[in-house]
C-alpha cells in the first residue's frame, strides 16, 4: 500500500472514530475533526503532510503499490 493510501485511510478513520466520540461522549471531538480536515486541506496546498513523512521513516514506500 502506498503512503498516499495509507494516509487517506488513516484520515478518514480518524474523522469517523471522532465523530463517533462527538456523538456518543463529547462535542468538543468535533475541534479533532476540524484539525484532521484542516491539515488535509493545507497539505494538498503546501504538499506537507507529517503523516507521511512518519510513514517515510518507517519505510513504507511512497510509490503505487499495484
Amino acid at each position: 500500500m502506498s503512503i498516499d493510501r495509507i494516509v487517506f485511510a488513516v484520515a478518514g478513520s480518524f474523522i469517523l472514530i471522532s465523530l463517533l466520540l462527538a456523538h456518543f461522549h463529547s462535542e468538543n471531538w468535533l475541534w479533532f475533526t476540524a484539525f484532521v480536515g484542516a491539515n488535509l486541506l493545507q497539505s494538498a496546498f503546501t504538499g506537507f503532510c507529517p503523516m507521511a513523512i512518519v510513514l517515510k521513516k518507517l519505510g513504507v514506500k511512497p510509490g503505487c503499490a499495484f
